[in-house]
């Protein structure tokens, strides 16, 4: 069977067993890991999904994550959604509840609701963070991936303050090589002029797959964004006629929160076994 042909058969496939086995083993040899205790096959079969089940590739992909995670402590060792809480009653972010045409979660950042006098952009990462540690273990997105809709209207020269080149890097990394998730588009709407200077700076770090997966959409995006997503799933706002851009803010603050004992869990250990956390989270069952 090919990666793609693996990637569909279900966690608890006895043809998946010889693929964790290898990635166990080789990761296990490696000695960025050899201080993990247990690699749970949950854990694993992140990073076989995500490569369509290239050991080599998801070997890559393993210890690209454990040196993000300590080459960044501060973004990835508190994984608190309450810590956060202020940022996220502005209507920051929210994970929708119907998936796209192709199984792909999307999720939208609304940057003009990030007050950078009262937000680092180390806490604004640390949400996004929060948010994939989440849908990553989710089987269908482990599959099919993430779109991804930043909403610039109210970009300012504070936020563009905080992203240094360090700091764009560690973004970059986390959009290409260093995190169990396929990102399958990114799409920029209300960009002003001067978010561009950011976005050069972003640009030399992304692989050319991801660069091909950027689309700028502008202030008259609406009509644009529904060709690459169905009307049922957006909200209003952006054309669509799915769930209010709040409603759904709102919804995925409270799943955020619902998971704050996991999320201190997967920062205390994140190569532990998670067997038995939900494949499919509590927003999404009930927009079923």
């Amino acid at each position: 069977m090919n990666g793609p042909e693996l990637n569909d058969l279900p966690d608890d496939s006895e043809q998946l067993c010889p693929y964790v086995s290898s990635l166990r083993r080789r990761a296990l040899r490696a000695r960025e890991l050899c201080a993990a205790s247990t690699l749970s096959d949950a854990f694993l079969l992140k990073f076989l999904r995500a490569r369509d089940f290239d050991v080599e590739l998801a070997l890559k992909l393993l210890l690209n994550y454990q040196l993000w995670r300590r080459e960044s402590p501060e973004i990835s060792g508190c994984l608190s959604p309450s810590s956060v809480l202020g940022l996220l009653n502005t209507s920051y972010h929210a994970v929708l509840p119907l998936r796209d045409h192709t199984g792909s979660r999307v999720l939208i950042y609304r940057i003009g609701q990030w007050n950078s006098k009262d937000w680092s952009a180390f806490q604004v990462f640390r949400v996004s963070l929060m948010t994939s540690e989440i849908i990553c273990m989710e089987t269908e997105t482990q599959r099919r991936g993430v779109k991804v809709i930043f909403d610039l209207q109210g970009w300012m020269l504070g936020h563009a303050l905080q992203i240094n080149p360090s700091l764009a890097r560690r973004i970059s990394s986390v959009l290409s090589d260093s995190f169990p998730l396929k990102v399958r588009g990114i799409h920029l709407v209300n960009e002003p002029m001067f978010f561009r200077p950011v976005f050069a700076m972003l640009r030399p770090f992304l692989p050319d797959k991801i660069k091909q997966r950027i689309h700028m959409h502008g202030a008259d995006f609406q009509n644009s964004l529904c060709k690459f997503f169905l009307p049922t799933i957006l909200p209003p706002e952006y054309g669509g006629e799915g769930l209010g851009i709040e409603a759904a803010c709102q919804d995925w603050t409270n799943q955020l929160l619902q998971s704050e004992t996991l999320l201190q869990q997967i920062a205390a250990h994140p190569t532990a076994d998670v067997a038995t956390f939900p494949k499919e989270s509590h927003l999404e069952r009930k927009r079923h």
